[in-house]
């Protein structure tokens, strides 16, 4: 019991990552290789409007996504608009988004260093509770719920809101999109905003589970994102949910079973034996987009 509730808690981070990861992928087909350095870099923010601002963190997380939100229009401006018109846009916005995630690391090197950084003790109350044989504490509940807020109000927003259509439209035909009155660029960058805002309060609330902010800590979940949108299904904002969930258990219950040293190849080999199971991923396979 109290593995699963460990591996739900931090499935719930690593699908709130993933989620804004496939939120610009499966609306916009791009791959934004920035996304980990936005999550690196709202830790580092997070931690230093609590630390040094003395602000709550209830205060801090709204202003995290803002922070988020603004990188992803710098991103979506900087690394994907201006090649969007080559033949190649999709892998050269793939290497200028590399490029430009490097640069915020390194902006982030300059500002704080590369010592490890983390929040006072007193930014969130110690309060525990016992659930039969479990131990759960008041953080990883208000992780838990935020991040289920979080996936439930962007899934309504793509699927129910003017926006989400708007949105739905330009992913099935960015042409027809635009005849029809959307603005395209408009839709595309608050997609690329609400993706990093996503990935801004995941790295946040990672810092404060972890209770420590590293400049690799965006690389050291990377390849945890990519991994669980190819299983959820390429695009898909559900699969990206439970293809967190998954991850998140089968982490904690290596550990547990196997040991520390095997988490990520127990992980790892697990989502892909589901990929041979079934290679379109557990939500389906992506349609093919019209040109």
């Amino acid at each position: 019991m109290q593995q699963l509730l460990n591996g739900l808690f931090l499935g719930s981070i690593y699908a709130l990552f993933a989620i804004g990861f496939t939120l610009v992928f499966g609306i916009l087909d791009r791959l934004n290789l920035a996304h980990p350095a936005v999550f690196a870099a709202a830790a580092f923010v997070g931690i230093e409007l609590v630390a040094v601002g003395g602000l709550s963190i209830w205060v801090a997380l709204p202003l995290v996504a803002v922070f988020g939100a603004f990188l992803g229009l710098v991103i979506e401006r900087v690394a994907f608009r201006p090649l969007r018109g080559r033949p190649d846009a999709h892998f050269a916005g793939l290497i200028g988004s590399i490029g430009l995630g490097g640069m915020f690391i390194a902006l982030l090197l300059w500002r704080y260093g590369p010592d490890t950084r983390r929040f006072p003790v007193e930014a969130f109350p110690s309060t525990a509770f016992d659930l039969g044989p479990a131990r759960v504490t008041l953080l990883q509940v208000a992780i838990l719920v935020i991040s289920v807020l979080l996936m439930a109000g962007l899934t309504w927003l793509v699927a129910r809101s003017r926006l989400g259509r708007a949105m739905r439209a330009v992913a099935e035909n960015p042409r027809a999109a635009t005849v029809l009155g959307l603005n395209v660029d408009r839709v595309t960058a608050t997609t690329f905003a609400l993706s990093s805002a996503l990935g801004a309060v995941a790295g946040a609330l990672f810092a404060l589970n972890v209770n420590s902010a590293q400049l690799g800590m965006g690389t050291a979940i990377e390849l945890k994102g990519l991994a669980v949108i190819i299983v959820g299904g390429m695009g898909s904002l559900p699969g990206a949910l439970v293809g967190g969930l998954i991850l998140g258990l089968a982490e904690v219950f290596a550990v547990q079973y196997v040991g520390s040293s095997w988490r990520d190849l127990v992980a790892f080999g697990l989502l892909f034996l589901l990929l041979v199971v079934r290679p379109q991923g557990l939500f389906g396979s992506r349609r093919v987009r019209e040109v």
